[in-house]
């Protein structure tokens, strides 16, 4: 009896994606990415954990967009439906008075503009990377859900 090959598609693309290029890219990024994709997120100017944050956000069906410009800056990771905007940092922007000050003024403008800026450290990707993308995806949902509830009559 024939079976069909099970569907698999790039979390980034959305395009099918065949068997070995799943088992590959799954084995070495530990996501579900086409060639094309694996190319073009290697050489995006995101962080590994920005990265791996916004792939383990989309496993999980969350409309995430990588590197998005804003008007002002590039945020790492938005999330425009629940206006939210994710900022994978490192322990630099706390512990450099330059760029925490950098930091609160890209803050201000996203509050300007009605977002809501999370700033999660690397440390938190590397070491709790599913736990960490579990925890918000639900403040999104629940952010979206309080969005929509505020505009209903």
């Amino acid at each position: 009896m024939k079976h069909y090959e099970k569907m698999h598609s790039c979390l980034h693309c959305h395009s099918y994606i065949d068997e070995k290029v799943y088992t590959w890219s799954t084995t070495n990024y530990g996501f579900e990415l086409c060639l094309t994709c694996q190319s073009s997120i290697n050489l995006n100017n995101s962080t590994g954990e920005a990265t791996r944050l916004y792939l383990s956000l989309k496993k999980r069906c969350v409309p995430a967009e990588l590197e998005k410009f804003d008007g002002y800056k590039i945020i790492d990771i938005a999330v425009v439906d629940a206006k939210v905007y994710i900022e994978v940092h490192g322990h630099q922007h706390i512990s450099n008075p330059k760029q925490a000050l950098s930091a609160l003024k890209r803050t201000c403008f996203s509050i300007q503009k009605g977002y809501l800026t999370l700033r999660i450290p690397n440390a938190l990707i590397r070491e709790y990377l599913e736990e960490t993308a579990d925890y918000i995806t639900t403040f999104l949902l629940e952010n979206k859900n309080k969005i929509r509830t505020s505009f209903s009559p």
